[in-house]
């Protein structure tokens, strides 16, 4: 989940770790109820619209972009980082998965039904983060669907919030700071949901997931 590429700082990290984060998040998402129930409820909304183009921005490995597409959709994954696309195309090789920037998307305006960003935005300083929300609302047509996924600050206090991330230096959101962003480049919440962290989690940081409608 790479993005913010200020002097490639990050997609070198993450190109060296590629191998060791697929072995470890492959299987994640059987684990983890609540991130299924909400790609399930994305899949549903943009399944309603009667269409499914959705691209999965910092797909990484691209194992949520392959379950994106076995709940129906016509799903793609774009990531910053060569090497996890690689690992990406070897292992869903019916799939699309590009290397891009989500600043500036190789994707025509209106083109997409929906836009997963999961845990893709945490290395964009909060000062870049308006242009990819203005990208986001450009690629979706309207009626589409964001569904945005990042660890929660600590309160209203404190609307960001650096955190030591384990391959690079990363940001939490208080969510409705980032609600009100989202608003402010015609991108209107419908749904969230917190997941509060397990006791045996190694950061004590509650989860967000965003769903939100381009009005």
């Amino acid at each position: 989940m790479v993005e913010h590429d200020a002097p490639g700082t990050v997609r070198e990290a993450y190109d060296a770790v590629a191998a060791t984060y697929e072995e470890m998040f492959r299987d994640s998402l059987r684990d983890s109820p609540l991130d299924r129930a909400m790609l399930g409820v994305l899949a549903e909304v943009v399944r309603a619209g009667g269409a499914g183009r959705v691209a999965d921005l910092g797909c990484g490995p691209g194992h949520v972009t392959a379950h994106l597409d076995g709940l129906g959709l016509e799903a793609f994954g774009v990531d910053a980082s060569p090497a996890m696309i690689e690992l990406a195309r070897r292992a869903h090789p019916h799939l699309r998965f590009e290397v891009g920037s989500m600043a500036a998307l190789d994707i025509a305006d209106g083109a997409l039904d929906g836009v997963l960003s999961r845990w893709s935005v945490i290395h964009t300083p909060p000062s870049e983060l308006p242009p990819i929300l203005g990208e986001f609302h450009r690629v979706l047509a309207p009626g589409g669907h964001l569904l945005i996924a990042f660890s929660a600050s600590e309160g209203p206090a404190h609307p960001t919030q650096v955190f030591d991330h384990a391959v690079a230096p990363a940001h939490r959101w208080w969510p409705d700071h980032l609600s009100a962003l989202l608003r402010e480049y015609g991108l209107t919440e419908t749904a969230r949901t917190v997941r509060e962290p397990e006791p045996t989690d190694r950061r004590q940081f509650q989860e967000i997931h965003l769903l939100a409608r381009k009005t």
